[in-house]
């Protein structure tokens, strides 16, 4: 399996302001998102913001907010998100074959959108150094599970550059950039 920025999407899952900060990391994940998004506004790859009862949790984070701009936010109160049945219409209608999963909390509400979305027949992608937990066992846990269930695991600056795959790229330097600031 090999994604292309033309066949990916981004699940962004719960980074709330109420309880993001409570996540272990939460501080070097923050900057592994940032990285993320802005990597993949600058291929053009659809990103799908979830938040999970934002009534006790709060909005998206404001320095992920203020990247992400006015786009759709998909409120849930299921643990995952494709429980909302126009979310896959979404990713159906952005063509997409893999979904790069990454947010909070690792072993539940990533965990469970990342099984769904395998059931579903997408592959799913979970970048390692953008997802976390509470508690560290929690999420070396989940990253366990996910391997067991055949879900790809990597890194921020790995599927970056996989998904530009060549130093050709025209947005080979934006990347190269975005990647060395972390």
């Amino acid at each position: 399996m090999r994604p292309t920025s033309k066949s990916t999407s981004l699940m962004l899952v719960d980074v709330q302001e109420n309880l993001f900060y409570r996540i272990e990391g939460h501080v070097r994940i923050e900057q592994r998102l940032h990285t993320l998004v802005q990597g993949l506004q600058c291929l053009s790859v659809p990103i799908l913001c979830h938040q999970q009862y934002t009534q006790g949790l709060g909005e998206t984070i404001a320095s992920l907010k203020v990247l992400l701009g006015n786009g759709e936010v998909y409120e849930k109160k299921s643990f995952s998100c494709c429980q909302n049945p126009n979310v896959c219409e979404t990713l159906r209608a952005y063509e997409t074959q893999s979904v790069i999963v990454a947010g909070v909390e690792a072993h539940v509400c990533v965990l469970q959108t990342a099984l769904d979305l395998q059931e579903k027949g997408f592959d799913v992608i979970v970048c390692t150094d953008a997802i976390g937990s509470r508690y560290e066992t929690d999420c070396e846990t989940a990253l366990k599970r996910m391997a067991q269930e055949g879900i790809f695991l990597t890194t921020v600056e790995s599927i970056l550059f996989e998904l530009l795959g060549t130093a050709e790229h025209a947005e080979f330097k934006a990347i190269s950039r975005l990647v060395k600031e972390r």
